[in-house]
């Protein structure tokens, strides 16, 4: 994924809220409807909670954000001391998953990284 606009944030529950407004101002450029926004405000809640779970403390939560037509790809990643694959049962995967296209999560260099994709209701 080559992303249009990145951001680094600590790797901090008090963050998200930064992350969150990010991702809906981005979005809301895109036409993206106000369903579209709540729920992508959703999905990045969900996807920073499941890196947020493992980040080792003082890291870094490193978020790319890739535009297309009618769609946003986002990018979720931050280091853990013990790198686990998200459980595809978790409340959180369920959630993040309804609300977009396409999620995936996976470990890369010691980071948990999880990547999804929502698709505005406008592009139909």
């Amino acid at each position: 994924m080559r992303p249009d606009a990145e951001l680094s944030l600590p790797a901090e529950a008090a963050f998200v809220s930064v992350l969150r407004a990010t991702a809906v101002s981005l979005a809301a450029r895109l036409d993206f409807t106000v369903d579209d926004l709540e729920d992508l405000r959703m999905a990045i809640s969900e996807a920073a909670g499941l890196v947020l779970a493992q980040a080792t403390p003082g890291g870094t939560l490193a978020t790319a954000f890739a535009f297309g037509e009618g769609r946003l790809t986002v990018r979720v990643s931050g280091p853990v001391t013990d790198p686990a694959p998200v459980e595809r049962d978790d409340f959180a995967w369920q959630v993040l998953s309804a609300l977009t296209v396409d999620a995936a999560s996976d470990v890369e260099d010691g980071h948990l990284v999880v990547t999804f994709t929502i698709v505005s209701l406008a592009a139909f």
